[in-house]
């Protein structure tokens, strides 16, 4: 299975209503197309503490972060190919290291830690030293959203993606289960995000410009681990 490995970009997030993405799309139409995927349903399972010590620093905002989760881009079987990903930002700066294996052999690798023969062993090297420095890792969130991806026209790297319907839930930790959850997004809710490896696009400047929309700050994993201390709380 061919796939990108390793990614070093700059992510920016924009919250948008349902209307405003179709105006969106009708303007990137010229330049973007949509990938050969169309609409997909990503799943995540994220990696922490038993103290959430990634998400808490994650949400203080420092110049350097790092997860670890575990993704498919349909429900899992055993032998399903899932990814195994390695996520780090610095300085605004996104970077990401994934390797590619059968679903039941990350499972024995990420939570019972037993080492699985991958393609690229140097990320796979990594993957072991983050879990043992941040030890012991397990599941806490299973968290899904619906997406669609756009490809620039003429070959470049920029890309936006929508994400909406994310949902995220503290059982069924696993990929091979259905989707379901609390929703936190709001029912008209569209995330936004542009992909780069340098500057964006005057073309879509313009675009944000016009539709007076400006950056903010998102991370679902830090969303949902808000709404779950809120709940904590209210429940003690």
């Amino acid at each position: 299975m061919a796939y990108q490995a390793v990614f070093k970009r700059y992510e920016l997030k924009y919250l948008l209503t349902s209307e405003q993405k179709k105006r969106v799309l009708c303007a990137i139409e010229p330049y973007m197309q949509l990938d050969r995927y169309g609409r997909t349903t990503i799943r995540n399972v994220y990696f922490d503490t038993d103290t959430y010590r990634l998400i808490r620093r994650s949400i203080e905002k420092p110049t350097y972060k790092e997860k670890l989760r575990l993704r498919s881009y349909a429900q899992a079987e055993a032998q399903s190919p899932v990814f195994a990903e390695l996520k780090k930002k610095y300085h605004g700066v996104v970077y990401k290291r994934r390797v590619c294996l059968p679903h039941d052999d990350a499972v024995e690798w990420l939570c019972n830690g037993e080492r699985q023969h991958v393609h690229d062993v140097q990320i796979s090297d990594e993957i072991d030293y983050f879990m043992h420095y941040y030890a012991p890792l397990h599941p806490t969130v299973f968290l899904s959203y619906e997406r669609e991806a756009y490809y620039e026209r003429n070959g470049g790297d920029f890309r936006i993606t929508f994400d909406d319907h994310i949902q995220f839930r503290q059982s069924d930790l696993s990929l091979d289960k259905p989707i379901g959850g609390i929703s936190i997004s709001a029912p008209d809710q569209v995330l936004m995000e542009l992909k780069c490896s340098g500057g964006v696009p005057l073309w879509m400047t313009a675009i944000l410009s016009r539709e007076k929309l400006y950056k903010t700050s998102f991370s679902k994993y830090g969303t949902a681990y808000i709404a779950t201390m809120k709940e904590k709380k209210n429940y003690d």
